[in-house]
């Protein structure tokens, strides 16, 4: 490796804007070694990207594509035959862990045959201290692994790469894990999965420190972006041709907390509604102990913000609640889920629940299934509690037996399922607008499109209506999704 290259990668910012522009310093040091690799094998080289986990993690990935793209790299569609893969990983739960180790221990046959082949793991399980040791002892031949805090420094990551001492063999992994960061960097390439809609991040990290929760620890602290640069991108967004953008965060309700201006999140939406070209607006995820009656005023007056909110129950005990840290109650959570639907007309309420939170009873459960009631949620992803070392739950007593939690879940599930149909039974016959997002993956004479609500719809159409926002009758509720049919244009 020369010195100037050396100057550069080693080169730490003071400020974002000093961050930018070494990482394009590094995005072109990267692209004329890709392009020294690509002439030696007498071919474009390719990548890919493999997500796990949330919205958060999809829209980095398409940051990550984004960089690898403007260093010359090209889409590879199966990760077997990539020159590059990159794993961006989630570790809210075991499972998923568990699920990223095996496809880990696969990939990794494949590169014994192919050792010039480049394997990087990033994201929320690399940030975990225990799983990155993990991958560093147990997968030695994994080339590359970053953090949750560093993904817009990937090009400096990748020349270290491309340019490291492989002669070490084993111990050879490049390895750079931010603790936290004060420093906010968007403005990167970025290769978006959808032309017609994007995610865009408003803010980072989460102070909430839920009991159960590892995500305050591998994401940091809550920091904001400045409500300038938020509407300068879904302007640039519009520009390119998005009509729906889905604004990210760990708890959206906090925006705006320690920024300069003064600003809420409600605030924030209303300047984004006044963008030309935008369509829809959703966002991801709201905590019930902040979300303002401003906020449900905002979104009961808007005609972009899409009639759907996500909204984290978690369990409907308030003994368990306080045990969980998450600031409310029973009570609480059903008034003001009813307050929300007295005042936006066609809302969907979906949530989060966890069965088999240590110390839970069959008492707890009837809370919870009570709660399903009250509210009639038009959704859930119901999860099996999952201890996730590093939390408080992870220590306390009572842990439920695996039988009991099963058999709770499956109460739980059920309940879920009945209400979530009789709330979609509802929209059975009416005309709806639907925003056509691709031709059916199991039958291709169908179009996949969503509701404002977040329901899907098939339909027969031809694909040139995909990005389109279109008139569809929905003719059969299918439980999770609606069987429709075009309305013709008069």
């Amino acid at each position: 490796m020369n010195n100037s290259i050396t100057n550069v990668i080693n080169k730490k910012p003071d400020n974002d804007a000093e961050e930018l522009q070494i990482i394009r310093q590094c995005t072109g040091i990267a692209k004329e070694l890709v392009a020294d690799r690509s002439k030696a094998a007498g071919r474009a080289l390719t990548y890919h990207v493999t997500t796990f986990g949330c919205q958060m993690n999809a829209r980095d990935s398409e940051k990550l594509a984004g960089i690898l793209e403007e260093c010359g790299y090209i889409r590879e569609e199966d990760e077997l035959d990539a020159d590059i893969v990159i794993y961006n990983t989630c570790t809210v739960r075991d499972n998923a862990n568990q699920k990223f180790f095996g496809h880990l221990g696969s990939i990794g046959a494949i590169k014994k045959k192919r050792p010039d082949m480049i394997i990087g793991v990033c994201g929320c399980l690399a940030q975990e201290e225990s799983a990155r040791e993990k991958i560093l002892s147990s997968f030695s031949f994994v080339d590359l692994v970053f953090g949750t805090h560093n993904v817009f420094d990937f090009a400096r990551l990748l020349v270290r790469v491309l340019t490291r001492d492989v002669t070490k063999g084993k111990g050879s992994t490049v390895t750079d894990i931010w603790d936290d960061t004060d420093l906010i960097v968007e403005d990167i390439p970025v290769k978006r999965n959808f032309k017609y809609r994007s995610g865009v991040n408003i803010m980072f990290g989460c102070n909430n420190f839920c009991s159960y929760c590892i995500v305050p620890y591998v994401r940091g602290r809550e920091r904001s972006r400045k409500s300038a640069d938020i509407i300068d991108e879904i302007k640039r967004l519009s520009a390119d041709g998005v009509k729906e953008i889905m604004l990210l965060g760990q708890n959206v309700n906090s925006y705006g907390r320690g920024l300069e201006e003064k600003i809420s999140f409600a605030q924030l939406l209303k300047k984004v509604e006044e963008i030309d070209g935008i369509e829809r607006i959703r966002f991801m995820t709201s905590h019930p102990k902040d979300l303002s009656d401003e906020l449900i005023d905002v979104m009961a007056a808007s005609k972009k913000i899409c009639r759907h909110i996500h909204l984290p129950l978690q369990s409907g005990s308030t003994r368990i609640l306080k045990s969980m840290n998450r600031h409310y109650t029973k009570e609480q959570y059903v008034e003001l889920a009813s307050k929300i639907r007295e005042r936006i007309c066609d809302i969907a309420i979906t949530t989060d629940i966890i069965i088999g939170y240590p110390g839970e009873t069959d008492a707890d459960i009837d809370d919870t299934i009570d709660v399903i009631e009250k509210v009639g949620f038009d959704g859930a992803f119901t999860f099996i509690y999952s201890k996730r070392t590093g939390t408080p739950a992870a220590s306390m007593p009572d842990q439920v037996p695996e039988n009991v939690v099963k058999r709770n879940f499956d109460r739980v599930l059920k309940k879920v399922q009945e209400m979530s149909m009789t709330q979609a039974m509802k929209n059975e016959g009416r005309i709806m607008d639907v925003l056509v997002e691709d031709v059916n993956r199991q039958d291709t004479s169908l179009l996949t499109g969503r509701l404002s609500n977040n329901m899907n719809v098939h339909f027969p159409g031809d694909p040139s209506l995909i990005g389109q926002i279109v008139d569809v009758k929905l003719d059969e509720c299918k439980g999770f999704y609606y069987m429709g049919t075009l309305k013709e244009e008069k």
